[in-house]
């Protein structure tokens, strides 16, 4: 065989490892795990960030600072130009609608319209966000556009955890002295 004659099929078919057929195979007896140990053994193996009783790197790395991930707002994205496929003119186009016609998700979904494709049907647009082209262009269309309020993700993570919208927790000495006046009085 020649140098020029290799193509990609040469070794593309490569014998599978047969362990366990005897020492003659060059596979036998441990089977190519060596001796002992965790890896020897049956099973899944180590875990892939294992480290041999090393820390860990994970552990190894600091832990400090801010995560705006809690509060990040992400929209669902529609175009007025699915507006225009999917609506009829003089149409009212809510939330609820756009997520039964399947263009938004997520529960609550929060909508945004942008600008892309053209508009010439007269829709009034509800959503929680919209880009200033994509008002203009409803607008031209002599459609209106109904903005919706978002929550404040902050005070819905306070409400969440129970710790916004209610009266601050009364330490036991105060509920104490609290009891006292009530007896007083």
């Amino acid at each position: 065989m020649q140098i020029h004659e290799i193509t990609a099929q040469a070794g593309s078919h490569k014998r599978r490892k047969r362990v366990g057929r005897g020492e003659s195979s060059g596979h036998g007896k441990t089977c190519g795990r060596g001796h002992k140990g965790y890896k020897a053994r049956s099973g899944p193996g180590p875990h892939p960030l294992h480290e041999g009783g090393q820390m860990p790197v994970f552990r190894r790395l600091p832990k400090r600072g801010f995560s705006n991930a809690e509060f990040r707002r992400r929209f669902e994205i529609v175009n007025i130009g699915e507006l225009q496929r999917r609506f009829d003119d003089g149409q009212e186009v809510t939330i609820e609608l756009l997520r039964q016609c399947r263009l938004v998700q997520g529960n609550p979904p929060r909508v945004k319209i942008l600008a892309d494709g053209k508009l010439t049907k007269k829709l009034t647009v509800e959503a929680h966000a919209i880009s200033a082209a994509a008002k203009q262009a409803i607008e031209q269309a002599g459609g209106s556009v109904r903005l919706v309020e978002l929550p404040d993700p902050a005070v819905q993570w306070k409400l969440k955890r129970g710790k916004g919208g209610q009266q601050q927790r009364v330490s036991r000495l105060e509920k104490k002295k609290q009891q006292r006046q009530a007896a007083e009085n």
